[in-house]
């Protein structure tokens, strides 16, 4: 008879104890969500920010919004006090958060080596593995041959020469072309050290974001390149002969 009441009296302990458990978590899990939904003001693009863009002109792109704090990306702006004086590094679009990576000093991106695209062609962007575009050391104003490779059956092709590329978002820094350094950025966006050696430049660990400048036709190449099949970026100096490519099948580089 004790045993069965000792037993009882345990169980009922257990229930107690789960039941305080449960009410605790549920009213934690409330509270998270609760703090989730909280709402939490960052800074808007209303309209398309370029690339290069000083603070004090961003202010008239932007405007300020209450979303969820759960909806806040990492490092968001509340106000453009903390990027005073900064440029902003990559284009911005309309709908997208401002937040503190997307700004740098103005002498690092005057490294990057913006160039002046021609009014009559596009720009269209390529992510690619650092492997292909020359591990990663391309920089603005290169030129560089586009090879596209498709399947079924497999083929290979060099569909376009000297290729200007207006911008390049990741990667490292550029070695020397010409007896020159080339300036560029690092990875963590730093500007790079002209004075280190080739040796100690880092091996780029993420895509690279190569934004090429091309006629209208060339930009269907690239595209249905990059749609269907895979691309390839070699770095093409203004002498590099263009002749001898030819549509690759695996006969040619096997037989």
């Amino acid at each position: 008879m004790k045993r069965r009441l000792l037993a009882a009296v345990a169980a009922l302990v257990l229930a107690i104890t789960g039941g305080v458990l449960l009410l605790g978590y549920v009213a934690g899990a409330d509270a998270r969500a609760q703090a989730g939904m909280a709402p939490a003001t960052v800074l808007v693009a209303t309209e398309p920010i370029p690339q290069g863009t000083g603070a004090a002109d961003v202010a008239a792109l932007v405007t300020a919004r209450e979303i969820p704090a759960v909806a806040v990306v990492p490092g968001a702006l509340a106000s453009l006090d903390d990027v005073a004086g900064l440029v902003t590094a990559a284009g911005v679009h309309p709908g997208e958060q401002l937040h503190g990576g997307r700004f740098t000093d103005a002498d690092t991106a005057a490294a990057t080596g913006q160039v002046e695209i021609p009014a009559d062609l596009h720009q269209v962007s390529v992510l690619l593995d650092p492997q292909r575009v020359v591990g990663g050391r391309l920089v603005a104003g290169d030129t560089v041959a586009v090879f596209v490779s498709l399947r079924d059956p497999a083929r290979t092709h060099a569909v376009l020469h000297k290729v200007l590329v207006a911008n390049v978002q990741g990667g490292v820094a550029a070695p020397a072309r010409d007896g020159v350094a080339t300036a560029g950025v690092t990875t963590d966006g730093a500007a790079a050290d002209p004075e280190a050696p080739a040796a100690s430049q880092p091996v780029p660990a993420e895509s690279v974001l190569v934004t090429l400048a091309v006629s209208a036709a060339d930009a269907e190449r690239v595209v249905f390149g990059a749609e269907h099949g895979t691309l390839w970026l070699s770095l093409e100096s203004a002498d590099a002969p263009e002749q001898g490519t030819r549509i690759l099948t695996e006969e040619d580089v096997l037989g």
